[in-house]
C-alpha cells in the first residue's frame, strides 16, 4: 500500500503548476530542479548537453531484525534452525552470527543530451564491505568461540540505459521522465574470504550473497518520475524497480526490488535548497541457491533476504551560479529508517549518507 502511494504522488505531481520561475531564459541554474542525490535517472539533459557524475554512499547495518523485531545473537544460535543440516557434520542451529556491515560504494556516472527529450546515462561501481561475525562453538548451544571479519572489494555492475521525456517541455522546470536502463552483470559473485567455524577451523569458502559484488545476471531498471515547482517549493516522486532478467550461472537470482519515493524541496535562494523524502522499498527473497554458499550462517538461506522498509532522508543541494562554479553541483543526503519487516534474521539498516558531484558543460 505504501509503494501504491507513493507512485500515485510521483504521477500526480506532473499536473501540478510549475508558476515560478518559468520565462527566465534558462540563465540561472537552480539548486532544486534536480532532485534529491539518493534519487537516481530523476532529470534528462538538453541536446548536445554533457553531465559527469560522481557519489560516494555509505550504508552502517548493525544489529538483526527478524520480521518486524529484533533478536540477538544467542537467540538465533539456539532457535533459528540450519537449512543445511541434513550433510552429516552440519549443526541443527544456526551457528555463527553477522553483526556489522559497512559498505561504501562510489559511483561514476555520465549523461549525454541527443535530443532535448532522450537523454543517454552511463554508471559505473565500485565497492567494498566488510562484515563482521560471532562464531559459536560446538554443533549446540550459545557459547561463544570467537569473533572474526570477511572483506570484499572491486567493481560491481554497470547500468546503461536513457530517460526519455513524456512532458511537452513547455515549462522549463517541470519534467516527466520514463527511464529505461540495463545492469550488466560485470561485478563478481565468486569472492571468497576466511573464516571461524564452529569447530575451530579456519577454511576461505566462497562467502554469501550479501558480500558478493554483483547480481550475476543481467538486471531491467525501469522508471517513472515526476517533478515540478511553485514558487521556492520543488515537489517530485519516482517509482522504480530492479527486474532479474534471467538466473545467474552460479544458479540463483536475486530478488526483484520495487521502489516508490517523494519528496519536497525549499529553496530559499537559487544556489541551495533543503529536501525532505520519504522512501518506500519491498525486495523478493533470493530464488534457487549457490552450491557452494552453504554453511550454518543466516546470510547463506536464500530465505533471509528482503523485505519491506521504509525510510525517512534529509538532503541538501548547492549550484553553482557563476564564473568556475557554474555549471557545478554538490548535495548530500542522509537517511534513517522508520518501518523495516525484514524476511529474517537478517542485518538492519540503520543509516544510509549520500554525498554527490555533479558537472553540467
Amino acid at each position: 500500500m505504501k509503494l501504491k502511494l507513493l507512485a500515485s504522488a510521483a504521477l500526480l505531481c506532473a499536473a501540478l503548476p510549475a508558476s515560478a520561475h518559468e520565462g527566465d531564459g534558462g540563465n540561472v541554474t537552480y539548486a532544486s530542479d534536480h532532485a534529491p542525490i539518493g534519487v537516481m535517472a530523476d532529470h534528462r539533459h538538453k541536446k548536445g548537453e554533457w553531465m559527469t557524475s560522481y557519489r560516494y554512499m555509505y550504508m552502517d547495518m548493525s544489529g538483526n531484525r527478524d520480521g518486524t523485531d529484533g533478536i540477538s545473537p544467542e537467540q538465533i544460535v539456539t532457535t533459528v534452525a540450519n537449512p543445511f543440516a541434513n550433510p552429516p557434520m552440519m549443526p541443527p542451529t544456526l551457528r555463527v552470527v553477522p553483526t556489522d556491515m559497512p559498505m561504501q560504494m562510489h559511483m561514476v556516472g555520465g549523461m549525454y543530451g541527443l535530443s532535448d527529450r532522450i537523454t543517454l546515462m552511463a554508471m559505473g561501481m565500485y565497492l567494498s564491505s566488510e562484515m563482521d561475525h560471532i562464531t559459536f562453538q560446538g554443533p549446540m548451544g550459545a557459547t561463544r568461540l570467537g569473533e572474526f571479519t570477511t572483506e570484499t572489494e572491486g567493481f560491481g555492475d554497470t547500468t546503461v540505459g536513457a530517460i526519455i521525456g513524456l512532458d511537452d517541455g513547455s515549462y522549463e522546470h517541470r519534467q516527466i521522465n520514463l527511464g529505461l536502463a540495463l545492469s550488466l552483470p560485470t561485478g563478481s559473485i565468486e569472492e571468497t574470504d576466511q573464516i571461524l567455524t564452529p569447530m575451530g577451523t579456519t577454511p576461505s569458502p566462497r562467502l554469501p550473497y550479501p558480500m558478493q559484488l554483483g547480481s550475476g545476471s543481467f538486471d531491467l531498471k525501469p522508471s517513472l518520475t515526476a517533478f515540478s515547482r511553485t514558487g521556492n517549493w520543488n515537489y517530485g516522486g519516482q517509482a522504480s524497480a530492479v527486474i532479474r532478467l534471467d538466473e545467474n550461472d552460479e544458479g540463483y537470482t536475486l530478488g526483484d526490488r520495487f521502489e516508490a519515493t517523494g519528496w519536497l524541496a525549499y529553496e530559499p535562494a537559487p544556489w541551495i535548497s533543503f529536501s525532505g523524502r520519504l522512501k518506500a522499498a519491498s525486495v523478493g527473497q533470493i530464488d534457487g541457491t549457490d552450491p557452494l554458499i552453504r554453511a550454518p550462517v543466516q546470510t547463506a538461506d536464500p530465505d533471509n533476504h528482503g523485505g519491506e522498509t521504509l525510510e525517512a532522508l534529509v538532503g541538501i543541494n548547492l549550484a553553482g551560479q557563476s564564473g568556475w562554479q557554474k555549471g557545478h553541483r554538490l548535495a548530500a543526503e542522509i537517511g534513517l529508517p522508520v518501518y523495516r519487516d525484514l524476511n529474517g534474521p537478517q542485518l538492519e539498516t540503520d543509516l544510509t549518507l549520500t554525498l554527490g558531484w555533479q558537472k553540467a558543460f
